[in-house]
């Protein structure tokens, strides 16, 4: 089998880390399964380490690539040990090394997790079911954010991936960031937090490739006519704001939507910002705040009070506050939407109310 390439004597087996290392798990993992679930090497000499036969290794692959998909570990364990690689996914016990990773809990605004919300307007809904998206059940939830969890722990990259364009596929930008890689990247990052610096790889990982899945979201510069219509959504972090994924899942929704923006990433000059919105005339503007100390009330004010155009028919952008630096409440010409989902409809409205 080739897992058992270079291993010398191959009779004598792998050891427990060894196969941890080939898989891509940690040993803890592994004891942890054949503990509670028999999934473990079949021999067990007295006196010596533990040894992985190559059926002992077939079986934990099925065991990984089944909780991978999103299997409960229980039912994963019933199906490796019959060599079968089947069974449906269910709703059951959560045994992997992130447990209760479907928790939502504390995201911010603009990325807070709410399973089936109401929309804010029948336009928006309307908008997103038009665009593909679709109400996953809580039980789908759990599973989607299992799978990817594990798959980012192994830092199976190709999974994960694809296990987020199929979330995407199926549900839509809104609902898969909202429902799915929030609560996962919250997930990661407090079993970060919690386990002495574990886990940073883990969570750079599936950033990255979830920045990735939701750029491709977006139609490709130049691909909309524009002549006509209002001027775009402008996205912008404020100067000092490193946090883009938030902009990013909102300028993917956007993108889906058929929504003119233009994306300007992390930390963007005032200078530039107001250049940009001098140039562009847009319809509204996203500032995006992660901290209090990075949210500036005043340069909000200035992009709301931009005007353009001939006298007596002069615009100006609505600006909306995106992210948990934000707080009291916001001035004339500003909203501060709780979630994705809620800024897609405000915009959508928004955008339709313009042209």
């Amino acid at each position: 089998m080739g897992l058992f390439r270079d291993e010398t004597p191959v009779d004598a087996g792998l050891t427990t880390g060894a196969v941890a290392r080939r898989l891509g798990v940690s040993p803890t993992t592994l004891r942890s399964w054949d503990r509670r679930y028999g999934i473990g090497p079949a021999v067990r000499p007295d006196g010596r380490h533990r040894r992985w036969t190559p059926q002992d290794v077939a079986m934990v692959e099925t065991m990984c690539r089944l909780t991978s998909a999103g299997v409960p570990t229980a039912e994963a364990a019933r199906a490796a040990k019959k060599g079968t690689g089947g069974g449906a996914p269910d709703d059951g016990e959560d045994g992997g090394e992130l447990g209760g990773i479907a928790g939502g809990g504390g995201a911010p605004a603009l990325s807070r997790p709410r399973v089936s919300a109401p929309t804010a307007s029948a336009a928006g809904a309307a908008a997103r079911a038009a665009a593909g998206a679709a109400a996953p059940t809580a039980t789908d939830v759990r599973q989607e954010c299992r799978g990817l969890a594990r798959a980012a722990v192994r830092l199976d990259a190709p999974a994960v991936e694809e296990r987020l364009a199929g979330i995407v596929e199926r549900y839509g930008v809104t609902v898969a960031w909202q429902e799915v890689m929030v609560p996962t990247l919250h997930a990661v990052g407090r079993k970060w937090e919690s386990s002495g610096d574990r886990y940073v790889e883990v969570e750079h990982l599936l950033s990255w490739h979830v920045s990735t899945v939701l750029r491709r979201c977006a139609p490709p510069a130049g691909s909309r006519h524009e002549t006509t219509a209002p001027g775009p959504v402008v996205l912008a972090c404020v100067p000092g704001e490193q946090h883009t994924l938030p902009l990013e899942a909102l300028n993917a929704a956007l993108g889906q939507l058929g929504l003119p923006s233009r994306m300007f990433g992390a930390a963007v000059p005032a200078e530039a910002l107001v250049a940009a919105v001098d140039r562009l005339g847009p319809t509204a503007v996203v500032l995006w705040a992660q901290a209090r100390s990075t949210a500036s009330v005043p340069l909000a004010r200035h992009v709301a009070a931009a005007r353009w155009g001939v006298k007596g028919a002069r615009r100006q952008p609505v600006v909306v506050l995106g992210g948990p630096g934000w707080h009291g409440r916001p001035a004339e010409g500003m909203v501060r939407p709780s979630a994705l989902g809620e800024a897609v409809d405000m915009l959508t409205d928004l955008y339709g109310r313009a042209s």
